[in-house]
Formats: C-alpha cells, structure tokens, sequence
C-alpha cells in the first residue's frame, strides 16, 4: 500500500467520465469487481439530480487509498449541491447477495454520516428501477480512510446494479472514493437472540427480591438470552446501594441460566441516589448500566437525581440499549441511543403509554422490550407490532428474533439505512441551544466486547 500524501490543493483532472479496471470472475461464473484505477478506461460518470446543484467531479492522483488515483467530488461552493460517481453493473441475479465495499476520505464535511453516501439502485432489463435503492451505513475506521459496506440480496426483476457514490450539501466539502468492490456473496447469517420479559406486581416490599428470582426461575425454562425485569424492582424510592447484596444474588441467576439480565434498581452513589436499570451478563457480572435522564415531578421530590447520559452496550449477540419508563415520553433517548447502533431497548417501567414505546420501536427502527407493574410487558418489533402484550402479574415470555432481518416497506424499502443515512443532527432543535453528541457513557459505565453469536 502506498503512502497517503498531505491533502493538496484541489485542481481539476478530469470532469467526465473514468473508470476501473473490474476484475470479474471466469465466464459464467460469480459476479466479482474490483475498482481501483479510475484513469484508462470508461465505466464511471458524473451525476446529479439537476445541473443548478452538480457537484465537481474529478479524478485525483495526488490523494488514493491504493492506487494511483481517486474518485473525488467537491462541493465548489454550491449550498445546495449533491451529485457524484455512478458505476452500473450487469449480470445481476435476483435474489442472489451482493456485497458492495468503499473506502472514503471526506474533508470539510460537518455530517459525513448523512452526506457522504454510498448506495446501491437495482436495474431491471429495461433499466428502470426495480426496487428501493439500498444505502450502506455501516462504517469503520481505516487509518485516514472510512471504510462502508453493504451486503444485501437483489430484488426481483433486478438485472443491473447501479453503484452511486456520492457528497450532498457540502459547499466547502469534498470527498474521495477509492477501492471499490462489488461482488457476488452468501447472505448474511441470521443473528438469533431469544428477549425475555417478565411481567410481576409484587405486593409486599420485603419479599420483592425473593418474588423475582423465582420469576427468573420460571422464565429459564425458554432458555432466553437475555430478560427484561421491573423498574426499581426491590422497592420504588427505597435506596440501597448499587454493588450490594441484590445485585449480586440476581448475578447468581444470571450464571446459573447463562443469560444477560436487564434489572431496574435505586442505586446511591456517595449522597446521591438515581433510578438505575443495570445490565448483568451471563456469567453474573455487572456489564453496564443506566441512570434515567427524563424524571418525573414524583422523583424529582422523592430526593432522585436524574442522569446525564446515553450509554449502549456489546453483548455477545447484538448491540443493546436501556430506557426507564418516564424516558419513553421523550424521543431523545431511544434516538441517541439507535444512532449508536443499539438494536433493542429495554425499558423497566411502572406505568406509561404503549403507544409510546410503539412509536420509539417504529421511529427508530428496533426492538423495544419492556416489563410493567401498571403497563404492559410487551416485546415490539421494528415496525411497531407488538409480538407479545400482558398487564398479568406472574407472567413470562420469550420469543426468538433474529437481528439480520430486514423490515421492508412495500414502497420505501429498507427503513434501517434510510433512518441512519437520512436523519438531520446537525440542526439545533430551537431552545436546545447548539447541537452536540450525545455522551456514551457516564463515569462507570461500561460497554464490553462482544463475544461469539448465538442461536435459538
């Protein structure tokens, strides 16, 4: 691999179109290109919606990744400019993987998660679209490099595969593409995780810890990965210390089953006390935690202190995140921590709206698992149908999802990316002040390394 040079001046190389050399397989056989060299023959050309916002396209050989030039595009001081690269690619097979790879280097863009975008758009025979277009929005560092991929299958009636790798509303910005690879591929394994929830009312205080380990008990028999259990379990505005006895003995259960249990506690730190829902994993360990932001006026006069971030967590089969009840009224909390990649929320709650956690599970594109004293213990699905619903007391249920499936709208196609390569952070909400990220974590929370997959 070649040096990076110091970004240089921009000038101007080419303005039409270059290409790759693709690099395919045998005759007949897979589908395999590799675009790296833009600058000895054809194949890739300049596109915008309308020539008022066309952005400057150019070959640059004094920027590449690997090999002697780059795709670049800059926004030539247009606010409203947005264009880029497309590449079309045939022998498209319906229902077959595809797997699009790209590497990025963007300069003076304020937003490269929703400007910088690369995206696939199936052809049929006709050329016409034949489906919704597929956005790639997972990403990974890459030295000075971002790297972006995708792997989906083709749609029916797709015949052709339209790549665009393009910059949007970057007047000052530009962007550089290099190492382009598309190719045919196995769908992705599916990610099976069975969620939990456990729906208990206890009604003596002093017997709270003993009711839910025996809803534990119960629940193991579906062998869950993981389970959502009630807000401030032992006793609502009864402080007890966070690494205390309670805790422990729920790790016990977590070892003993080998599954993660999301808990809502009151815990005190020092003189302060919050509403806490902890996450312990499956060898009992406590793995994370959350301090609930949005407090209502009862806990703000029961002495609680509310918390001042948006932590998520790695488990072994998927990214998660932890709501407590109040949380679900605002759509701050689901969204900061969907932006982080969560895949599930588990909200601990005492009462609240259904319909809320129906509309954080559709917005952001997730589960949402929660358990309820005067509210439903549900498990909602990305599109906001609820897969189970009780308000009984001394209920259990499990169900298996698997995170690898896409939720498609008929005429919208694949809201995930779209909600990731779409969604505005930088304008400020008025009143908010200026736009900043949401912390991750706060002194003592903890987000560990995920381990191997596991099945149902």
């Amino acid at each position: 691999m070649r040096s990076i040079p110091s970004l240089p001046s921009l000038r101007a190389l080419l303005l039409l179109p270059a290409l790759l050399s693709p690099c395919a397989g045998q005759a007949g056989g897979p589908l395999r290109l590799e675009l790296h060299d833009f600058g000895r023959a054809a194949g890739w050309s300049a596109f915008a919606p309308r020539d008022e916002i066309r952005p400057r396209c150019f070959v640059d050989t004094a920027l590449f990744r690997s090999a002697p030039d780059s795709l670049a595009i800059s926004g030539a001081g247009n606010p409203a400019e947005y264009g880029g690269w497309a590449y079309t690619a045939g022998g498209i097979r319906s229902a077959q993987s595809y797997r699009l790879t790209a590497y990025y280097r963007a300069l003076s863009v304020g937003d490269p998660a929703r400007q910088v975008v690369a995206r696939i758009d199936w052809l049929d025979a006709k050329g016409e679209r034949a489906g919704e277009p597929d956005y790639a929005y997972e990403t990974a560092a890459d030295g000075d490099w971002t790297r972006v991929t995708l792997c989906v299958p083709a749609p029916p009636q797709a015949a052709s595969a339209r790549i665009e790798l393009s910059l949007g509303w970057a007047p000052q910005g530009t962007v550089w593409w290099d190492d382009v690879s598309f190719e045919e591929t196995q769908p992705p394994p599916a990610r099976w995780v069975r969620i939990g929830t456990v729906s208990l009312h206890p009604q003596h205080a002093a017997d709270n810890l003993e009711a839910w380990l025996g809803a534990l008990d119960r629940a193991a028999v579906d062998k869950p990965d993981i389970v959502c259990l009630g807000e401030e379990l032992l006793i609502e505005g009864n402080s007890r210390p966070y690494s205390g006895p309670s805790t422990e003995r729920l790790g016990e259960r977590a070892r003993k089953y080998g599954m993660y249990i999301v808990a809502g506690l009151t815990e005190r730190d020092g003189a302060v006390d919050y509403n806490t829902a902890v996450l312990i994993d499956r060898h009992g360990r406590v793995a994370g935690r959350y301090r609930k932001v949005h407090l209502p006026r009862e806990e703000v006069e029961g002495g609680l202190t509310p918390g001042g971030a948006y932590p998520v967590f790695d488990t072994d089969f998927g990214r998660i995140g932890m709501m407590i009840c109040w949380d679900a009224e605002y759509v701050d909390a689901a969204k900061a921590m969907a932006l982080q990649g969560a895949e599930i929320l588990f909200v601990p709650a005492a009462g609240g709206y259904m319909t809320l956690l129906k509309a954080r599970a559709l917005e952001n594109h997730l589960y949402v698992v929660s358990s309820g004293y005067g509210f439903e213990s549900a498990i909602i699905d990305p599109t906001g149908s609820v897969l189970f619903s009780t308000m009984d007391s001394g209920v259990s249920r499990t169900i298996a999802v698997n995170l690898a499936e896409r939720f498609m709208d008929p005429w919208l196609g694949d809201m995930r990316p779209r909600f990731h390569k779409e969604v505005r952070r930088d304008i400020p909400m008025p009143g908010a002040g200026t736009p900043t990220a949401w912390r991750a974590a706060e002194p003592g929370s903890a987000r560990p390394s995920p381990g191997p997959d596991t099945s149902p």
